[in-house]
């Protein structure tokens, strides 16, 4: 799944100025910052995951609950 976005002149000057002045070459700038996005991307989806509601017992442990409950 690797999205590569076309830069407009412009647009591609801009980075290549903030490439220089992190003392990197065009293409590794733009492939960190496609790591980075990625990373963040990685984050959002984990923090997503992780505010889903737990998942419901199964039956086998459902039952295996109640045998060790005592018996009223």
């Amino acid at each position: 799944m690797k999205t590569t976005k076309t830069l407009t002149e412009g647009q591609r000057a801009y980075e290549a100025k903030r490439a220089a002045k992190a003392g990197m070459s065009l293409d590794k700038w733009l492939a960190s910052k496609q790591r980075q996005v990625a990373a963040e991307e990685r984050e959002k989806q984990k923090a997503v995951e992780a505010t889903k509601p737990p998942k419901k017992p199964g039956l086998i442990s459902r039952l295996l609950d109640r045998a060790h409950k005592p018996l009223k």
